[in-house]
């Protein structure tokens, strides 16, 4: 009798755990794009300075790869529906929301590593930077030459890795100066010891 109930056993906390991680990455998700609405500086093109990648790449440090490229892409797409979508075209919707955003979840590579919040973030943050360089590059350069921080710009490779390298070296800091601060008090669930093996 025993032995019958062990697979039921087994189900349930296989179902518990993908309910967990559903639930909280609905929770993390959420409170990324709240404080996408806390802006620390927006540039005039789109880009802006917020602390709103931390909760996404801790979602993806803790769950792991597939479950943080998945909630990095939902959240681009809530980007795409709520905050104004500023793109070029249809080109520049696909690259700078629902593309961009999803490398963050590659944070999930580091899941468990003790450095892993660190790597994650300037992993996920390389790699977003390299999306919005690329849209910038391609689609954006019909807006050069054009001014950014107050340099004129006539070569769209240059003016891309610096305007999108200014806003995204600003957003990587800021998720790296959360992680060390947080760090010690949220280490257990930082490092998802919390979690069922």
């Amino acid at each position: 009798m025993s032995e019958e109930r062990k697979p039921h056993v087994k189900q349930h906390k296989t179902m518990a755990f993908s309910t967990r991680c559903l639930a909280e990455a609905a929770v993390l998700v959420a409170l990324a794009q709240i404080l996408s609405y806390i802006k620390v500086y927006e540039f005039p093109n789109g880009g802006s300075v917020t602390v709103a990648m931390f909760p996404l790449i801790l979602f993806a440090v803790r769950w792991g790869l597939k479950p943080g490229l998945l909630a990095c892409f939902t959240f681009g797409t809530l980007q795409l529906i709520f905050d104004g979508a500023y793109a070029w075209g249809w080109q520049s919707m696909l690259l700078d929301y629902l593309v961009a955003f999803t490398p963050l979840g590659l944070a999930g590579l580091f899941r468990r590593k003790r450095w892993g919040i660190y790597v994650g973030t300037v992993v996920g943050c390389f790699c977003r930077f390299v999306v919005h360089y690329i849209s910038g590059v391609t689609i954006y350069r019909i807006l050069v030459p054009t001014e950014v921080l107050g340099i004129s710009f006539a070569n769209p490779h240059l003016y891309s890795l610096v305007y999108n390298g200014s806003y995204m070296l600003a957003n990587t800091i800021l998720a790296l100066v959360i992680s060390a601060l947080l760090y010690v008090p949220l280490k257990k669930y930082i490092l998802a010891q919390d979690l069922v093996k």
